[in-house]
């Protein structure tokens, strides 16, 4: 009988020499779990690191070394409209935050190699967020939803302007002030988060960006994650695995890590964060950080149940690793989601709203 598919592509990036007796049904499970995860570029960039990548199959070696070309293409899209926005909000005379993907190429991470970036996510103070989004429409940028309601719902309740997008280029940029919504009753100091930030250099910019410290970037991804609809679920965690490698051997990170996340009160998806990492990629975590992260997830309410239903995402959306059941769970994950960043009173009509009006106001 043939082994199961389904793991096969967290298997592969936490073991690269798991693929050595690997078939064409093997591979073929593996390109389209990482294709559909938006990890395809990561999982070249792993086996050839581990020294596997030569001894791959052409077939497969075609569609690694595609990856990883498009990857670098990718990359200098990115520095090259860095270099535009650094120019744009030169002017603030603010730190300017780069979170998520940008963050980790900038900083030179590891989680910031060989990945694609669908936007750019930037923070700013929320004193000079106007300011921010009038120097960004100057150079070319315009509000991608127009509609009053959505203009409401983000500038009113959300951690993050509407996105918007450069009238040419197409690129989009999501602008925050904070890294959760302040609708989530969660409010982290977004002040101290940019006080602790750390400057990065951008080629041919203005000395304006900055990313956030190890312990926070750590906890603005465990946030991103697990508040969110899980999507990307393994992609997302990947990143997180990477970053906790990174970090590990940096002097105080692990004794600083749940102290902050619980001052940030943000604790609950950092603890989420770490256990599913060790679980899924086996994530090396201090005994005494694992068995906190253990006594206080087992102390919450439905911690099994939520378990069982965080686990469902960590499959690719590919037909070698979903099933109907996975895809129920990920509907209840949504509504999760949702009810996680917003309270009933505003959630029911928010739901509502997005039933039955279209993005341009009309009724469906």
């Amino acid at each position: 009988m043939s082994r199961q598919t389904d793991t096969h592509l967290a298997r592969a990036l936490a073991t690269p020499e798991f693929t050595e007796r690997f078939d064409a049904r093997d591979w073929e499970a593996l390109i389209g779990q990482a294709r559909t995860s938006d990890l395809l570029g990561q999982l070249a960039e792993r086996l050839r690191d581990a020294g596997r990548l030569e001894s791959t199959p052409s077939q497969v070696r075609f569609h690694l070394d595609a990856a990883l070309r498009i990857a670098a293409l990718h990359r200098d899209s990115l520095l090259q409209e860095l270099a535009v926005i650094g120019d744009a909000l030169q002017s603030l005379d603010q730190p300017v935050l780069l979170l998520k993907g940008a963050a980790y190429a900038v900083a030179g991470l590891r989680a910031g190699r060989s990945r694609l970036f669908n936007d750019i996510d930037l923070m700013v103070a929320k004193e000079v967020i106007d300011r921010a989004e009038g120097a960004l429409f100057r150079s070319g940028w315009r509000p991608t939803h127009l509609n009053s309601y959505d203009q409401r719902y983000y500038r009113e309740w959300m951690h993050e302007l509407p996105p918007i997008e450069h009238m040419t280029r197409g690129t989009v940029i999501d602008l925050h002030h904070t890294i959760v919504p302040p609708t989530s009753g969660h409010i982290p100091d977004a002040a101290q988060l940019i006080a602790d930030a750390r400057p990065v250099v951008v080629p041919h910019c203005a000395d304006v960006f900055h990313v956030l410290s190890p312990v926070d970037m750590v906890m603005h991804s465990a946030c991103h994650l697990f508040f969110g609809e899980l999507q990307k679920g393994l992609r997302d965690l990947y990143d997180l695995h990477c970053l906790l490698v990174e970090f590990s051997p940096e002097a105080g990170f692990w004794a600083a890590l749940l102290p902050r996340a619980r001052a940030q009160q943000l604790e609950y998806p950092v603890l989420l964060a770490l256990r599913f990492a060790q679980r899924i990629f086996g994530t090396d975590i201090p005994d005494a950080v694992a068995t906190e992260c253990r006594t206080r997830l087992a102390a919450r309410p439905a911690g099994a149940l939520t378990d069982h239903l965080i686990d469902a995402s960590m499959y690719p959306l590919h037909p070698s690793s979903d099933s109907p059941w996975r895809r129920a769970r990920r509907q209840i994950l949504y509504a999760r989601s949702h009810w996680l960043r917003m309270p009933l009173h505003l959630l029911i009509p928010h739901l509502a709203y997005k039933a039955f009006i279209h993005d341009d106001g009309k009724a469906a």
